[in-house]
């Protein structure tokens, strides 16, 4: 069975700003509660509900962009420009969708958004920005074979609880009970990575690879104090000192390591669905493939929780892209903890047999995206990771 909790995977810095990468508690509550019709998914699959059928089932998902909507906040109240909030949309969505995806959802999802704002300081054209860019993405993502619809939303004006805005969404699909993926992880599996950054050829825009996880660390390691004593409606004012906004850049700077990319815009890339990509995939392979991991929240060790009496080795990895580089070397973080916190280079994982593996490979090489074996699994006495990293350090958890 799978690992209630990761062993000897502490993030120091991350919970000292308040924030988990495990959620002990949370996983504590939630796993006494019905699993669902597929135990061990990764998103919780219950009886057709919506259409009454056997051979149907439902996936209702909650998710958001976290805090990485205040990023596109300091951006705003830097250089006036609303629009940067159309990206924190597309985050909100993907960050369902690519769980979705998991279970082996490719359509029929209907979205709905909810907004929770500071009135004061996240006037109507912020909320604007916001409903262009969810149904801009969503045209998007219909444009790309992904059937997908918008279902309306709230906006609500709650600024007591925060003093810039959230936005997050829920997600409803119907799939058929013959085609989910059961995320099943045992052994003899090989491990595909998809690349998270670079440009797929369904995107506009170079992606940083930042995703939407480890926002509250990447802005405060890598931004200066000058948006702490600029903008103090931006933090918790209980977060040590030494840890708040204690980084050597501005927006505005030059990302080391990328030709192109500014800090700001970095940490702004928009979160990139694999969907075109999964979909694809899983029209020509759905039976091949055991499980699908969106290395999200827990970066690189999201992938324990669905293990069985597993060891999972990942021993060539992606480099990381130059915003995990900037976020390690600023704030000193080590690489257990960087590894823990941030997808580094990838953040889809497909397991399945060597020759899918190299079906997948050229699939995903069609659309513009790197992807190689990074590891594959082996049976144990019980679960646990190996992750030999670009640099040759060994990281067990």
């Amino acid at each position: 069975m799978p690992e209630d909790s990761l062993q000897d995977a502490s993030s120091p810095r991350y919970s000292a700003r308040g924030v988990s990468a495990e959620k002990h508690d949370v996983h504590q509550v939630v796993n006494r509660l019905d699993p669902g019709l597929f135990p061990g998914s990764f998103c919780k699959v219950i009886p057709d509900a919506l259409g009454g059928s056997e051979q149907h089932c439902n996936i209702i998902h909650a998710d958001g962009s976290g805090t990485k909507s205040i990023l596109a906040y300091l951006h705003y109240r830097e250089f006036g420009d609303p629009g940067v909030f159309e990206g924190i949309s597309q985050d909100s969505i993907v960050m369902n969708l690519d769980d979705l995806l998991c279970v082996g959802a490719t359509g029929q999802v209907v979205l709905s958004n909810t907004l929770n704002r500071n009135a004061r300081n996240c006037p109507g054209e912020v909320i604007r920005a916001l409903i262009h860019g969810s149904e801009a993405f969503i045209q998007h993502l219909r444009d790309q074979g992904i059937n997908i619809v918008s279902g309306g939303g709230e906006t609500a004006d709650v600024g007591d609880l925060t003093g810039t805005i959230t936005v997050d969404s829920n997600a409803v699909a119907r799939l058929k009970r013959d085609e989910v993926i059961g995320n099943h992880i045992e052994g003899e599996l090989c491990i595909v990575g998809l690349a998270s950054s670079g440009q797929a050829s369904y995107e506009t825009f170079e992606n940083s690879g930042i995703g939407s996880n480890g926002l509250t660390s990447a802005r405060h390691d890598l931004l200066a104090d000058y948006y702490r004593s600029a903008y103090p409606e931006t933090f918790d004012p209980s977060m040590p000192e030494n840890l708040c906004y204690s980084g050597p850049y501005r927006l505005e700077d030059a990302l080391p390591g990328s030709e192109h990319l500014k800090v700001g815009e970095a940490l702004l890339s928009p979160t990139r669905t694999y969907a075109p990509l999964i979909d694809a995939i899983l029209k020509a392979h759905r039976p091949k493939i055991t499980a699908l991991i969106h290395c999200s929240g827990g970066g690189q060790t999201k992938c324990l929780k669905f293990a069985y009496d597993t060891h999972i080795i990942k021993d060539n990895l992606f480099d990381p892209p130059p915003i995990f580089t900037a976020i390690e070397t600023a704030s000193r973080t080590p690489q257990n903890e960087m590894y823990q916190v941030f997808n580094m280079g990838h953040r889809m994982e497909v397991y399945t047999d060597a020759a899918t593996a190299d079906a997948v490979i050229a699939i995903a090489d069609s659309y513009g995206i790197p992807a190689k074996i990074i590891g594959r699994t082996e049976p144990a006495e019980a679960n646990r990771l190996t992750l030999i990293t670009p640099s040759g350090e060994t990281i067990v958890y």
